[in-house]
């Protein structure tokens, strides 16, 4: 397994735990490296998608819901929901990664974790988001270069 892959899924599971931990999250990251010592390795990476989602959580939730059919953040499975999340922050603060890489980890990490209309779900809401973005109806929040988004950087 890629170092990225590997910090995504750490990701995952450090947002599932925050989200359904109520309180301070920097707290709850803290009791989650005491408890899940992540692979250093992976725990850069980790960390810089956890922060970010965390601190830009309230524009990724509105993008999100933006962009879902009938489907406000809240109500949607808590995988499915962090999954988007972190999908979401690559694709606006992340000038490094291509849309389709974010895309795609994001589906394979709803596959294996959520259930099995998780993939498909994943997959319609962010593939409306990167419509938007090329688009330009949406912006990211980081200089994209075009030509690198055809490289694989997962």
């Amino acid at each position: 397994m890629g170092r990225r892959r590997q910090a995504r899924e750490l990701a995952l599971q450090a947002l599932y735990f925050i989200d359904a931990r109520p309180g301070d999250p920097e707290e709850a990251m803290a009791l989650f490296h005491r408890n899940f010592t992540p692979p250093r390795k992976a725990r850069d990476f980790m960390d810089r998608l956890v922060e970010g989602v965390t601190a830009h959580r309230e524009a990724i939730d509105a993008i999100v819901e933006r962009y879902s059919e009938n489907w406000q953040v809240f109500r949607m499975p808590r995988v499915d929901r962090n999954v988007i999340r972190i999908a979401v922050f690559e694709m606006f603060w992340q000038a490094d990664i291509p849309f389709s890489v974010s895309i795609n980890e994001a589906i394979d990490l709803g596959k294996q974790y959520g259930t099995d209309d998780s993939g498909a779900f994943i997959n319609g809401i962010l593939d409306r988001i990167r419509l938007a973005l090329e688009g330009g109806e949406l912006q990211t929040q980081c200089s994209r270069n075009t030509t690198t988004d055809h490289q694989e950087t997962a």
